[in-house]
C-alpha cells in the first residue's frame, strides 16, 4: 500500500444516533473506495464496523472501528462510534484525534438524543461538522421538516449542499447546488448520471446556491470582496470558502445519501476527499508540558496510543496515531509512560478486523500494532529524539454502578483480571475495590453498558458474574456537644492492661474556635489547649485531635494510641458502621497506671469513650448529594420533573438549550441507582443526563430511622 504524506491525510469520525445507519454508511465507503468487493448487511452480521460477537448478538455497535479509504490520492481514515450514549467513550477518543465529524442523521427522525449529544462532544472540542442525511427512501422521511429542525437548533450556520428531488421509496436523485447538477441512480445505487438540473429545479436550486456561496464568502475577505462586486464565485473558490469555514466551524454542509442502497455515497466521498480539511490545518495537540506539537514528518517520532482491541484469533491490537515525525517497521521506541522498550515488529493500516501490512507511516495517520509487550491505552512510544507525553483524553463521569461479582467464589481473582483487562479497551467502564462498602464496583454509562460487560464475561470467557445493588456511601457525623469516659482494665496474671480517658466530643466547622468552657449536666469543664492535630480524611471531612491534660493525668506518649483508637472508630461509625466526619475531640483527663498502662490499653479507652460520646452527640447520617443535568425534549419535561421530585430531587433550574430542556438539579446518590434505565423509559430514550458528586448533605429523620433498623436488623443476621 503506498505511504501517504501528511498532506494528503484526513482523519474523520462517523458520529449519529443509534439506527441513524452509521455502520451502512462505512460498508458503503468501504465499498466505494475498493477496499471491500461486496458489502455486508447487519442482518446477515457481516459488516466490517460490528465483527465483534457482542455486537452481532445485540445489533449494535458496541466499540468504535477504525477504518480506511483511499480516494483521489487521498487517504481517509474514519471511526465508526456507537450510537448509543452508553458507549459514549468511542465518541470521546474518536474526537480526540480525528479533525472532522460527520454527524449521520435518520431521514425518519432527524435530530435526535444521541444528535445533541455528540453535537455538544464536537462543540467541546472545536471541530468541523458536516451533517448528513441517511435513509432519504423511508416512507416517513420528510427532508424539508428535518432542515427547519437543523436551522432552529444549530442556526443559519447550516447550510444544504444538496436537496432530494423526493423523498420515501421513489427517492432516487438529488439536486447539488454547489456542482450545480442533478444526481440520479438506477436501483442498484452506485455510480450515479449526471445530467443538468431540470427547469422545474432550477429557481429552488439556484436559491440554495446563492446561499452556500454567501456562507462560503464569509470566512475569507477576499472572497467576501469577490462575492459583493460579482455575487459569485468559482467553484474552487467555493471550496476553499467552504473548508476554512469548516476549519472555524463557520458553517455546517448538509449532504444527501441513502447509504443501505449505495446513494450519495461517492458524492460525499468527494467532498470529503476535496473539501474537508487537512491534518496540518487544524489546532495542534498539545503534550503534558503545555507545548503544542505539530504533525511534522520532519519532528520527532512520537506515536499516542489512543485505543486497545481484545480481538477473536488474534490477541491484543494497539491502535496508535502518529503525533510527529514517522514510524517505520524494526524501530526501537521508548514507552515514556511505563519506562519499557519496544521494537515495531508489525504495523498495519485496518479496516475493521481487516489489517493491511505497511512499512512506514507519516504524522497525522493512524495505524496498528499487534503483539506490543507493554503498551497500555493512553501511553505514548517515542523514538530517540523525542521526550513527548500525552494525556489529552478526558472521559465523562459514570452514570451508572453495580457490584458485581462470579456466582462461583473460585472465579474472583480470574474475573478482576478479564475487567481490568477489559478497561483498556474501554476506559469508561472503571473498576474499583470499595474497601468501605465491602464489594466490587463496576461503574459505566448506563444499564446497556455494563449488560455488554457481563454479556462478555459470561459468554466469551465463561465466567457467570452477578450484578446487585452497589451500598451507598454513607457518612456519620454529630450535631451538638458531649461528653464521655471510659476505663479499660484488664488483669491476668502478670503485667495487667489499666487507661481511662475523659473527653469530649462536638461538631468540627471550619474557622470556629474551641471553647474555653463546656457544660455538661451543670458541671463545667475548662479547657487548656497543649496541643492541637488537624487530620483531614481520606473519606472527606476532618478530625481534630486536641490534648488538653494537664497535670500529667496521661503520659503525652500514649497521646497517639489514643487518636489511633479514635480514628477505628471513625472508620466505622456507631449508627450504620459508615465512615464518621467534621469531628472535634478534645481528651481533658484520664489515669494511667505505673505498671499496667501500655498503648493497647490507652487505645481502647479511647476507642470506647469516643464511642459512647459519639452517640451521646445528636449523630446524624450524611448522604451523597449529585448534581445531576438532564437534556430532556420539552414534551417530556413534566414527567422527567415529577420523577426527580419524586426522588427527593431539589431542582436548582431550567433553560433552553438548542431545541432540548436543561434540568438542574441536587439528587442524593440513592435515588441515582436506576436513573438511566427510568429516564430512558420515560422518554423512549430521547433525553440524556449526565452527574458529578457534589456534597454530603443530612439525611430526613424517616430516611435515617430505616438506615439503622436495617443495618441493627444485619447485625444481628451476621
Amino acid at each position: 500500500m503506498k505511504v501517504y504524506q501528511t498532506s494528503e491525510i484526513k482523519n474523520i469520525a462517523l458520529l449519529g444516533n443509534m439506527g441513524a445507519g452509521k455502520t451502512t454508511l462505512a460498508e458503503a465507503m468501504l465499498y466505494e473506495g475498493g477496499i471491500i468487493k461486496r458489502r455486508g448487511t447487519i442482518d446477515a452480521k457481516n459488516t466490517v464496523s460490528d465483527y465483534f460477537p457482542v455486537e452481532q448478538e445485540y445489533g449494535y455497535s458496541v466499540f468504535s472501528t477504525i477504518y480506511h479509504v483511499e480516494w483521489n490520492n487521498k487517504k481517509l481514515n474514519f471511526i465508526d462510534c456507537p450510537g448509543s450514549d452508553d458507549f459514549v467513550g468511542g465518541v470521546v477518543t474518536a474526537l480526540n484525534v480525528t479533525d472532522t465529524a460527520i454527524l449521520l442523521l435518520n431521514g425518519q427522525y432527524g435530530v435526535e438524543v444521541g444528535t445533541q449529544n455528540h453535537f455538544r462532544y464536537t462543540e467541546k472540542y472545536n471541530k468541523p461538522v458536516i451533517f448528513v442525511v441517511n435513509q432519504l427512501d423511508n416512507d416517513k422521511c420528510d427532508y424539508d421538516s428535518i432542515m427547519a429542525q437543523l436551522k432552529d437548533v444549530y442556526g443559519s450556520k447550516v447550510i444544504p449542499v444538496q436537496y432530494p428531488v423526493a423523498t420515501g421509496p421513489n427517492f432516487n436523485a438529488v439536486i447539488d447546488v454547489l456542482l450545480m447538477k442533478k444526481y440520479s441512480w438506477k436501483a442498484e445505487g452506485g455510480t450515479p448520471d449526471i445530467e443538468d438540473i431540470p427547469a422545474d429545479q432550477m429557481d429552488k436550486a439556484m436559491e440554495m446556491h446563492k446561499a452556500l456561496v454567501e456562507a462560503a464568502a464569509e470566512n475569507d475577505e477576499a472572497l467576501m470582496d469577490k462575492f459583493f462586486s460579482q455575487e459569485t464565485l468559482t467553484e474552487d473558490e467555493m471550496r476553499e470558502g467552504i473548508r476554512k469555514g469548516l476549519a472555524v466551524r463557520g458553517i455546517f454542509p448538509v449532504f444527501c445519501v441513502c447509504a443501505g442502497r449505495d446513494m450519495g455515497v461517492r458524492r460525499l466521498m468527494e467532498f470529503l476527499g476535496n473539501v474537508v480539511p487537512f491534518v496540518t490545518e487544524m489546532s495542534k495537540i498539545k503534550n503534558t508540558d503545555d507545548k503544542e506539537v505539530a504533525p511534522d514528518v520532519n519532528g520527532p517520532e512520537s506515536l499516542y496510543f489512543f485505543k486497545t482491541s481484545m480481538e477473536p484469533h488474534i490477541g491484543e491490537v494497539s491502535y496508535f496515531k502518529v503525533m510527529s515525525g514517522k514510524v517505520h517497521e524494526g524501530d526501537d521506541l521508548l514507552n515514556a509512560d511505563r519506562g519499557s522498550k519496544e521494537r515495531v515488529a508489525q504495523m498495519y493500516v485496518v479496516a475493521g478486523a481487516n489489517r493491511i501490512k505497511i512499512e512506514e507511516l507519516q504524522a497525522g495517520d493512524i495505524g496498528a500494532m499487534v503483539k506490543l509487550k507493554d503498551v497500555k491505552t493512553g501511553n505514548t512510544l517515542n523514538g530517540k529524539d523525542s521526550d513527548y507525553k500525552f494525556n489529552f483524553i478526558k472521559y465523562p463521569n459514570s452514570k451508572y454502578t453495580r457490584a458485581i461479582l462470579p456466582v462461583n467464589a473460585g472465579d474472583m481473582e480470574k474475573m478482576m483480571a478479564l475487567v481490568n483487562r477489559m478497561r483498556e479497551e474501554d476506559p469508561t467502564w472503571v473498576v474499583e475495590q470499595s474497601k468501605e462498602l465491602r464489594q466490587t464496583l463496576v461503574h459505566g454509562q448506563g444499564e446497556f453498558h455494563l449488560r455488554t460487560l457481563k454479556w462478555r464475561l459470561e459468554n466469551n470467557e465463561h465466567i457467570p458474574v452477578k450484578f446487585e445493588e452497589p451500598r451507598i456511601p454513607y457518612r456519620e457525623t454529630i450535631t451538638k456537644a458531649a461528653r464521655a469516659d471510659y476505663r479499660h482494665k484488664k488483669q491476668s496474671g502478670g503485667a495487667g492492661q489499666f487507661g481511662e480517658v475523659h473527653l469530649i466530643v462536638e461538631p468540627y466547622k471550619e474557622g470556629v474556635p474551641v471553647p474555653t468552657i463546656y457544660k455538661f449536666n451543670g458541671q463545667e469543664y475548662k479547657i487548656t489547649l497543649r496541643g492541637t492535630e488537624e487530620i483531614p480524611l481520606e473519606w472527606g471531612g476532618k478530625l481534630v485531635f486536641i490534648n488538653s491534660v494537664v497535670g500529667g493525668a496521661i503520659d503525652a506518649r500514649f497521646m497517639p494510641a489514643i487518636l489511633k483508637g479514635i480514628m477505628a472508630r471513625m472508620e466505622q461509625g456507631p449508627l450504620t458502621g459508615s465512615y464518621a466526619r467534621d469531628v472535634r475531640v478534645i481528651v481533658y483527663d484520664g489515669k494511667m497506671h505505673p505498671v499496667d498502662s501500655n498503648e493497647v490499653s490507652f487505645m481502647l479507652a479511647g476507642r470506647n469513650a469516643f464511642s459512647e460520646a459519639f452517640k451521646n452527640a445528636g449523630p446524624k447520617i450524611l448522604e451523597p448529594i449529585y448534581d445531576v443535568e438532564v437534556y430532556v425534549p420539552s414534551d417530556r419535561m413534566g414527567d422527567v420533573m415529577s420523577d426527580l421530585q419524586g426522588r427527593r430531587a431539589v431542582i436548582m433550574g431550567m433553560n433552553s438549550e438548542k431545541g432540548y430542556e436543561k434540568l438542574s438539579a441536587k439528587v442524593p446518590l440513592k435515588e441515582m441507582s436506576s436513573y438511566s434505565t427510568a429516564l430512558s423509559s420515560l422518554t423512549g430514550g430521547r433525553a440524556s443526563f449526565s452527574m458529578k458528586f457534589s456534597n454530603y448533605e443530612l439525611v430526613p429523620s424517616d430516611v435515617q430511622a430505616q438506615l439503622i433498623k436495617d443495618f441493627e436488623a444485619k447485625q444481628t443476621e451476621e
